[in-house]
């Protein structure tokens, strides 16, 4: 919907965005390098987990009813007719009634074992490690049926599906894959995402500075938030203000099979904002003009086929704008299902103003006591890096709000989750 002013809601420009897109195609890969990937397929075991009866702890091996009446008063004395640490082929050879095995943290159970006693609660606690095991041991107390005993299929059943499609993989989910055996994994491939700076005065990050001009640090941080959200990030350099240079890096954007690309800067209204007359002529662009601060002018359209959306040339309006257009496009592309940025509601501790705008102001959250505070790091205004450097989350000014009072609570965007919030 388009507001009286002629500008998107914040809310609206996002959904008419993310409609088109879909998640990417499916890849199989090792299972090492499935960390932070979807699953396009899902995980089903086939094996079950534990794959044979073990014990939890260090101790006996023991039929719970020889212990039953064991206590430290009258302990009961089993002979040692087997030493079975981790590791070992599961015994062939039940365990006598009146006989123990002393065995280890995931060692196979013997047959006819129902229990596994602590070490601690035998007269062999002082024992050497490396040490033979002795004749006889003494149980200082009874031990319940199946006490300390991992099951077969306890943990996993085989034939059940662990792990659904469109998972992420963390790292438990690491460890299931490992323990099933799961050296590949068919994920949703990662988004290649090409990024392209325009502008005269832009020099690369070595170059020395000339008068009139600033190094690119829109690519940087660009390619920083794509490659942290799960995108595969393609700079392709720099283009000045120029129908042929831009046309050229477009190419060269499209030639290294981008799913998306991403231009800073050279999509407002200004004489020399040529991307957009590019990407027009190679395919469509619409032009919006967003309720919100920083970061009001975007375009986004298609290029030869390939989505292409065109941030603001300030550097904290390229990056807010990301974290609002460009994160929850990459993370869709990448077969995710959840979407929003993590968020709390914060107590501020001062008085902030807007435009009237739905604004994105730079804060420091901390947890205090039972609730969240937030604090302004600084100067809003869309070239002050260093406010963005000292924040952790975006505070969020609602649309046609001017003024909010200290004490007043705010939503605030997570963008990080440091120790000290909790």
């Amino acid at each position: 919907m388009t507001t009286s002013d002629g500008l998107l809601s914040v809310g609206d420009a996002l959904e008419r965005l993310l409609a088109e897109f879909r998640p990417l195609e499916s890849e199989v890969i090792h299972a090492d390098l499935a960390l932070g990937r979807v699953l396009a397929k899902a995980i089903v075991a086939l094996i079950d987990l534990p794959p044979f009866a073990n014990s939890s702890m260090d101790g006996y091996a023991v039929r719970a009813a020889d212990v039953a009446a064991a206590s430290a008063e009258a302990p009961v004395t089993l002979t040692v007719t087997a030493d079975i640490p981790a590791g070992a082929r599961p015994p062939a050879i039940a365990l006598a009634p009146g006989s123990a095995a002393r065995i280890m943290t995931g060692a196979p159970l013997p047959p006819g074992v129902d229990a596994v006693i602590p070490i601690e609660a035998t007269d062999d606690a002082r024992s050497s490690a490396g040490a033979p095991p002795p004749a006889k041991v003494r149980i200082l107390n009874p031990v319940a049926l199946g006490a300390n005993v991992r099951l077969p299929g306890e943990d996993v059943r085989a034939g059940v599906e662990v792990l659904p499609a469109g998972h992420v993989v963390r790292p438990a989910e690491m460890a299931m894959l490992a323990s099933l055996g799961r050296n590949e994994v068919a994920v949703i491939r990662k988004p290649r995402v090409a990024i392209l700076s325009t502008g005269d005065e832009l020099v690369e990050i070595a170059e020395p500075l000339a008068p009139g001009k600033i190094r690119d640090s829109n690519s940087y941080a660009l390619a920083a938030l794509v490659q942290t959200y799960g995108g595969t990030p393609i700079r392709v350099g720099i283009a000045p203000d120029r129908v042929a240079a831009v046309r050229e890096r477009l190419g060269a954007a499209l030639a290294q099979s981008a799913d998306l690309i991403l231009s800073s800067a050279g999509v407002s209204v200004g004489a020399f904002d040529v991307v957009k007359t590019v990407v027009q002529s190679e395919g469509s662009l619409d032009f919006w003009r967003v309720r919100m601060r920083p970061g009001k002018p975007l375009a986004f359209g298609q290029v030869r086929g390939v989505p292409f959306l065109g941030l603001p040339g300030n550097p904290v309006s390229a990056m807010v704008t990301f974290e609002i257009f460009a994160r929850p496009a990459i993370l869709k592309m990448s077969g995710r299902s959840s979407l929003a940025k993590p968020q709390v509601p914060a107590r501020l501790l001062e008085e902030v103003s807007s435009d009237g705008r739905e604004s994105y102001l730079r804060a420091v959250v901390q947890r205090e006591g039972a609730v969240y505070t937030a604090r302004l790091t600084g100067g809003q205004g869309s070239n002050l890096i260093t406010s963005l450097t000292r924040a952790n989350a975006l505070v969020i000014v609602p649309a046609g709000v001017t003024r909010v009072r200290a004490g007043e609570t705010l939503m605030a965007w997570m963008l990080h989750w440091p120790e000290q919030v909790f």
